[in-house]
């Protein structure tokens, strides 16, 4: 396959990926958008619920909160901009795809990505070295159970 081809095959599948990605992430579970306010609860939420699962301290606490901090810091960075489904029936608004407007699209959240995430890396990085190793492992543990969170009796083909 031409090399032409298969990147405009991968920006096309990117520019999905990302507009889907973000459509999901900007929306709640029935379609309204988050405020502020609900993503603000969403993350104290998490970090207290988080905290007490891995046994967390003071220290390891504030760490876990600058962290989802700069996660929600850089989710404003990607969602930045137009709606992501107005951005996507853009690109397929007239009789051909705009790959242009696509390609654009595609190079600013790639930007915004680029220039948040050694904050993002940073903050992890943080959270990582101050757990104790039971913690790591602990965590480890979780990563590698998947969105599934480990509930059992599932066929995981």
């Amino acid at each position: 396959m031409k090399t032409w081809i298969k990147r405009t095959l991968i920006g096309l599948a990117a520019v999905s990926a990302l507009g889907i990605g973000a459509a999901a992430v900007a929306h709640r579970h029935y379609g309204h958008q988050m405020s502020d306010a609900d993503l603000a609860r969403a993350k104290t939420h998490a970090v207290e619920r988080i905290a007490g699962r891995m046994d967390l301290d003071a220290t390891q606490r504030a760490q876990l909160d600058t962290l989802a901090e700069t996660l929600l810091t850089q989710r404003k960075a990607l969602l930045a901009g137009t709606e992501p489904r107005a951005a996507l029936q853009g690109l397929v608004a007239g009789p051909s795809f705009d790959r242009a407007g696509a390609e654009a699209l595609l190079m600013a959240k790639t930007d915004a990505l680029r220039a948040g995430a050694p904050a993002v890396i940073a903050a992890f990085g943080d959270f990582y070295d101050g757990l104790n190793p039971e913690q790591q492992a602990r965590l480890r543990e979780r990563l590698a159970q998947g969105r599934d969170h480990g509930h059992r009796g599932r066929d995981r083909d």
